[in-house]
């Protein structure tokens, strides 16, 4: 909801066309937001975000920003914070309806938070690994290879929850209690994957070196730095159908016949589903590796 004093923005060019494969206007777009904000809210919001706007539609020029000006409206807050070579920039934030919208009202299509919440900026309270497959890889083994790394998370006590990124490969989020750097945080999920390729070398890769790709999944544990983000739980995709970044159970994830299986209206039958019940999560510990 939007918060008292909270203005709704005006939308411009509703009959804009977004999507053209399958019709989708800015119009839904923004309704789709208004639909889903307090969902969107859950994973983005109160932490830095980084949008990617596409001003034409997803066939015309879009644009990955980190910084959203004053033009952007009042609801969408902005904080100046020190980046990783020292310089200052401002960055922004929201937390309510009117911020969402805002942000759909300029265009924006995707929503990629950092992975710690402003007001505790350099404590991370979640980890994320992101598995993307060569194309030759199939689906079945990129369900094989996320199942695998749930047991193996498992084995070292954290229990992760799987995202459908709207692409061709799937997130593991690994909630964690704020007491880490992001220093360690990094340090645990680049020996995590690197453990991980280790154990079945002819499946996975943990270095982001296309060359060593060819037929295995990479285990991308880079988003897990200072400044790093991955696409939020039910943003759209900037991708022909209009797929969205979907939140599923484990026995869903299962019965998954496709990576891009959630459209946008697919997510609009799923506002009222709990589907991650990760509040006992919250406190896990990073175990150390051996």
């Amino acid at each position: 909801m939007a918060r008292k004093g909270a203005s709704l923005p005006t939308l411009s060019s509703p009959d804009r066309v977004v999507f053209p494969d399958v019709g989708i206007t800015k119009r839904d777009v923004f309704a789709y937001y208004e639909a889903v904000a307090d969902r969107l809210l859950e994973d983005t919001g109160e932490r830095l975000v980084s949008v990617v706007r596409c001003p034409d539609g997803i066939e015309g020029e879009r644009f990955f920003q980190k910084h959203l000006g004053a033009s952007f409206g009042a609801a969408v807050h902005r904080v100046e914070i020190a980046e990783n070579d020292g310089k200052r920039a401002e960055y922004a934030w929201i937390d309510d309806l009117a911020g969402v919208l805002s942000l759909a009202q300029m265009n924006v299509i995707e929503f990629h938070p950092w992975g710690s919440r402003v007001a505790s900026l350099e404590k991370p309270d979640r980890v994320i690994f992101d598995l993307d497959p060569d194309p030759g890889v199939t689906w079945p083994k990129v369900k094989t290879a996320a199942k695998e790394m749930r047991d193996a998370l498992a084995e070292r006590g954290l229990q992760s929850f799987a995202r459908m990124t709207g692409g061709k490969g799937v997130h593991l989020v690994v909630p964690i209690a704020k007491r880490y750097s992001w220093d360690q945080a990094r340090t645990f999920c680049d020996r995590f994957a690197h453990d991980f390729e280790a154990r079945f070398p002819t499946r996975y890769v943990a270095t982001a070196s296309k060359a060593k790709r060819e037929g295995r999944i990479f285990i991308d544990w880079l988003r897990n730095g200072r400044g790093a983000t991955a696409v939020a739980s039910w943003s759209l995709r900037a991708r022909p159908g209009a797929p969205v970044a979907m939140p599923v159970t484990w026995d869903e994830f299962t019965t998954l016949r496709a990576p891009d299986r959630f459209k946008l209206r697919d997510a609009l039958k799923r506002i009222d589903a709990r589907i991650w019940d990760d509040a006992s999560a919250k406190t896990q510990r990073l175990p150390k590796l051996e």
